[in-house]
């Protein structure tokens, strides 16, 4: 699903524009990264959980010589999904 097709979809799901819906969907992602930024974790009952987690440091190779590379510590997002969602994907 690209991006335009989801604010059509939750326009059309919520009955509002879709500029009204761009701009609400637009919040929520915004929300997200900067709670995760701020180290918070941003959890919707029912659906799951954002999060983020540290990546150390760390060596790793280049696929195609086998040299060593040196990969820089990091930030990434994390999904976590909550046992209703995965039991209604899994038809449970």
């Amino acid at each position: 699903m690209t991006k335009s097709e989801l604010i059509d979809a939750v326009a059309a799901a919520a009955d509002v524009s879709k500029s009204d819906a761009e701009k609400t969907i637009g919040a929520f992602f915004d929300t997200v990264v900067a709670e995760t930024k701020k180290g918070n974790k941003v959890a919707w009952p029912g659906f799951g959980a954002f999060s983020t987690t540290k990546r150390a440091a760390r060596t790793g190779r280049n696929p195609q010589t086998g040299a060593p590379v040196k990969i820089a510590a990091s930030t990434a997002m994390k999904f976590s999904a909550s046992s209703t969602l995965k039991s209604t994907l899994n038809g449970k």
